[in-house]
């Protein structure tokens, strides 16, 4: 058997991808990397291909004979072919081309019913990535370069040089498509594979190798770190939060990884400089009670008081405010909400943190609502004669900033009388035999 078709026969074997059933999508721009990926997926695999082409149009007859001949080749060798024209709004830049493409496939994965998409990477772009990321500034991670499996993509040509790669198309016979814009230089993966790459094969002729070899020993580098990470956000974590004091008692280097690995997990571009700029938002604000954010992305920021750091999402719910005109359950999308008369003494009190109360209503008209905070509410808080604005009762309480919109009240006008999980008013606590029991049951989080 041919030497790539061994190599891309273990890596369906790694990945459990060699299964008849599933329907394997490949990116085919019609280059050397992808037709020989394609070529060979069909001679070893008995497998339903369809091959995903996304016609740029930046260089206008070129691309669309490139669509035909991709078109032509799928046809003689038993593939089926989709195509898609790039749309003309999308800026012609390698990032925003990038990103156009990867949307490509999604939506492709999503018609054909597939998480299985495999793109032609090989051993040179892993070099040419490496040398990319050294130049604007990576960390051993980086230095990982391109993963063989992320998400739904597959790489089984990493192990496979463009040396083979074009040798292997030689001896089949296999005409592919010459992109031209390949020997512009203006864009800089192309600066490195002509200049940069040719020009560090003179100190060592193995360079390609060589840097794949670096990626390597990052990856099990990269693995011990992590490894090691984990067990430590284990003991400072609550959940996803991380506890401010515990944080604080680790050194200076496992603070600035712990901030590192926010951005790859993530997902999130990163620099040396954005890293720490968050390290030091984090320790500007660990003594802040109410607790301070700092964007992340649009949508995405971290949070940091003296309590917990996390990464919060811009998630306020839409609570529609439920009037409440008599006993009985109240349903909501987010829980119900159940009052009921009690005429029997109480001997134990639930905690202020507890979702039921029990409450002296006499004396107010049977007029209440569940609903979230709006400007102007008050609260008189148990124990207290006065009452004070609700924005101090939670920063008394010490309830982060993005938290407040979330928070639900049982009310009665502007007055609060029950902070769902915080406390109630002094107006309604019982003070010989409570007329009713309150009971909030959030629905239950799935998945």
């Amino acid at each position: 058997m041919n030497e790539i078709h061994q190599k891309i026969e273990l890596f369906l074997n790694r990945y459990n991808l060699n299964n008849p059933d599933f329907t394997y999508l490949v990116a085919f721009s019609g280059g050397f990397d992808s037709m020989c990926l394609l070529d060979s997926l069909r001679k070893i695999t008995p497998n339903h291909i369809v091959a995903l082409h996304l016609n740029h149009g930046w260089r206008g007859e070129e691309s669309n004979l490139e669509e035909v001949n991709c078109r032509k080749f799928c046809m003689s060798i038993g593939v089926s072919f989709y195509g898609e024209r790039l749309s003309e709004t999308v800026a012609k830049t390698e990032t925003a081309a990038r990103e156009a493409r990867y949307d490509f496939f999604k939506r492709c994965a999503e018609k054909f019913n597939s998480d299985i998409v495999f793109t032609a990477h090989n051993k040179n772009d892993n070099a040419e990535t490496l040398i990319y990321r050294i130049c604007k500034g990576t960390g051993i991670s980086g230095l990982q370069g391109i993963s063989p499996h992320r998400d739904i993509y597959y790489r089984p040509l990493l192990e496979v040089s463009r040396d083979e790669i074009e040798n292997y198309c030689k001896s089949q016979n296999l005409t592919p498509n010459s992109d031209s814009s390949n020997f512009n230089t203006k864009y800089k993966r192309n600066f490195i594979r002509a200049k940069v790459l040719p020009m560090l094969a003179e100190v060592n002729p193995n360079i390609v190798e060589t840097i794949n070899s670096l990626s390597t020993v990052a990856k099990e580098e990269t693995e011990i770190v992590e490894e090691y990470l984990y067990s430590i956000l284990d003991k400072i974590s609550d959940g996803n939060k991380i506890k401010t004091p515990k944080f604080l008692n680790l050194s200076d280097s496992i603070q600035k990884r712990i901030v590192y690995n926010i951005f790859i997990e993530n997902n999130l571009d990163y620099t040396r400089e954005k890293i720490l700029k968050i390290y030091d938002f984090i320790k500007e604000n660990l003594t802040s009670k109410s607790g301070k954010t700092c964007s992340l992305t649009t949508d995405l920021w971290i949070f940091t008081s003296e309590k917990y750091i996390e990464v919060i999402a811009n998630s306020v719910v839409n609570f529609p405010p439920i009037h409440i005109s008599q006993e009985g359950k109240y349903e909501t999308d987010f829980g119900t909400l159940e009052i009921s008369k009690c005429s029997n003494g109480v001997k134990n009190f639930p905690k202020d943190s507890e979702s039921v109360i029990y409450a002296d209503l006499s004396g107010l008209d049977f007029d209440f609502e569940l609903r979230t905070r709006r400007d102007g509410d008050l609260i008189c808080p148990y124990g207290l004669s006065g009452t004070q604005k609700l924005k101090k009762y939670l920063n008394s309480k010490k309830i982060p900033n993005h938290e407040k919109d979330n928070l639900l009240f049982f009310t009665q006008g502007k007055e609060i009388l029950w902070a769902i999980n915080l406390g109630i008013s002094d107006k309604i606590k019982v003070k010989t035999i409570p007329t009713h029991k309150i009971t909030w049951k959030p629905m239950e989080k799935r998945g």
